[in-house]
């Protein structure tokens, strides 16, 4: 595959400079810089096919101003996207006192799952797990 993307048009072999993409809900056709990625319902074209653009009856064209000089991102867009990434990638800060979670502390999470360690408080003591205090003994049997 080329790494230089051609125009749309069928037979051009020119470059592609400029995107062109539909709205079909606001009857406008919006021409811009060339995507950064290949877009299935878009249209990559030349200059000339660019220049000589028109849209069905009804429709507004709308041409985006494509920066000529520079040709890419500037260097606050670039350090924007590291900082992002940076963040992104960063570890989320533990807080000293972790989550209380039913009897024990929260200590680590994956998704939707957690793992809980004991209340170092409570030691071994049992707790009351049925109605009105009562022990918990078991399901019980059917009446």
């Amino acid at each position: 595959m080329s790494p230089v993307r051609r125009c749309s048009r069928t037979a051009c072999r020119q470059p592609a400079v400029f995107t062109l993409t539909y709205v079909y809900a606001d009857s406008t056709a919006v021409l811009g810089p060339l995507a950064a990625y290949v877009e299935p319902h878009c249209y990559d074209l030349c200059a000339m096919h660019a220049d000589r653009l028109t849209a069905p009856r009804g429709w507004e064209v709308v041409r985006l101003p494509v920066e000529t000089a520079g040709g890419g991102p500037g260097s606050d867009d670039l350090e924007a996207l590291a900082d992002a990434v940076r963040e992104a990638a960063r570890p989320p800060a533990r807080s000293t006192s972790p989550d209380e979670v039913g009897e024990g502390a929260e200590t680590l999470r994956r998704g939707h799952l957690r793992v809980v360690r004991s209340d170092p408080g409570r030691g071994d003591q049992q707790r009351p797990g049925g109605p009105a205090g009562r022990p918990y003994t078991g399901p019980s049997e059917p009446r």
